[in-house]
């Protein structure tokens, strides 16, 4: 085991540690492990499985299951565009495919020098100002190309 994965694995032990007292303690945990590292390492799920006594399966199907949860981590700026029904029929998959034409990346990837991640996301709750998408947390609605390519500028694409 190489040091920086023993020193992940004392980390999110220690994590566990302090959270699996809680109800229902395993998102939590996992919230908690990629907020530390920016992503879920490798061996943090059979440590936590471990810890809480579940099964890895059992850890990595409830990871794998939400989209938010990464096993790499996420570029420099997070733009996630959203890919609900509203959005589409307002233009989102042409936008989806301006930026990634634009980044030279596909959903879920992140850019070669790092700065940009771009990931689907499945309704934002700004279906009446569709097309929308979260950039690094903000919601933004009613975007066109012209604005994905602002936005694209400004977090240096």
């Amino acid at each position: 085991m190489s040091t920086k994965t023993e020193e992940h694995s004392v980390r999110v032990e220690a994590i566990c540690d302090r959270m699996a007292a809680l109800e229902g303690p395993l998102l939590p945990i996992l919230h908690e492990v990629q907020e530390e590292f920016g992503y879920i390492p490798e061996g943090a799920l059979q440590t936590i499985a471990r810890k809480l006594n579940l099964s890895r399966a059992e850890v990595h199907g409830v990871a794998s299951f939400y989209h938010d949860f990464r096993e790499e981590k996420a570029g420099k700026h997070v733009i996630k565009i959203c890919r609900a029904e509203a959005c589409q029929a307002m233009g989102a998959d042409d936008l989806g495919d301006h930026a990634r034409h634009r980044l030279k990346v596909d959903w879920s990837q992140t850019t070669s020098d790092h700065k940009v991640t771009l990931e689907p996301v499945f309704c934002l709750g700004l279906c009446a100002c569709a097309p929308a998408a979260m950039v690094d947390g903000k919601v933004v609605g009613r975007l066109s190309k012209d604005r994905m390519n602002r936005i694209l500028d400004e977090v240096g694409s």
